[in-house]
């Protein structure tokens, strides 16, 4: 089957539930997308194994991405070992409820994916059983693949390496784009610039001060020639051949 037959086949297994079917990449890595509601997750995937056409016997991986103010895509894909084709579903979660239902009871390989998408994005898996940390300590607060999240190492210390024009602490150059869970300096962490201060922080809680700018020396007039060096007191070996 095509990438296209595979998507159309599940949509027609769930109907009436309005599911879209569609391609994501393109040649040997194109895969049969099809989008469902939250409520149909389950049977989705349920669909996609026990169909003779689809035969999705294996489960590969699930995931979510964050898409801001439109929510949260909870992602997942299947591939069939005896049809060699692939199927990637998915569905999208409000932020103020992110929950789908666990896959884990048709799927067995799907726990250690829906623990680690509940502890990175805050999805919850009703039915899991065992949603407890698997990457962080126990006492880590907050989802580090949320795009709110805020990435204190870029605020405790300084970037190393090469800027983009503008990043550098000495000012100048156009403003940088901060990616998103990046604060202003200044306007996050225990020891905050004093409001009012010069430098290039932005926010209400000042910046940081920008390095003084280092004297350089005058450079002499066009075709002006240098003095000689000053010889020390008492020095008459030059101009005398250097000798006896």
């Amino acid at each position: 089957m095509t990438p296209e037959e595979v998507g159309q086949r599940l949509v027609a297994l769930l109907a009436p539930v309005e599911a879209a079917a569609s391609v994501s990449g393109g040649q040997a890595y194109a895969r049969a997308t099809v989008d469902v509601p939250p409520a149909s997750w389950r049977d989705a995937l349920a669909a996609a194994r026990d169909d003779p056409d689809l035969t999705c016997d294996f489960f590969d991986w699930l995931s979510a991405v964050d898409q801001l103010a439109d929510g949260c895509e909870v992602v997942a894909h299947l591939w069939s070992t005896g049809h060699r084709h692939g199927l990637l579903l998915r569905t999208r979660v409000p932020w103020d409820a992110p929950s789908v239902p666990s896959v884990v009871d048709l799927y067995p390989g799907a726990a250690w994916h829906e623990r680690e998408t509940f502890e990175m994005f805050g999805v919850d898996f009703p039915g899991h059983g065992e949603l407890k940390p698997l990457l962080l300590p126990p006492e880590f607060e907050g989802h580090p693949l949320r795009k709110e999240f805020v990435l204190a190492s870029r605020v405790a210390k300084p970037w190393p390496g090469a800027k983009e024009p503008g990043e550098s602490q000495a000012g100048g150059g156009r403003r940088a784009v901060r990616p998103p869970g990046v604060p202003a300096p200044g306007e996050w962490g225990p020891t905050p610039t004093p409001a009012g201060a010069a430098g290039v922080g932005e926010g209400p809680r000042g910046g940081t001060p920008a390095r003084p700018a280092r004297e350089r020396p005058a450079r002499p007039a066009p075709g002006a020639r240098p003095a000689p060096p000053e010889r020390p007191a008492g020095d008459d070996t030059a101009g005398d051949g250097g000798t006896a």
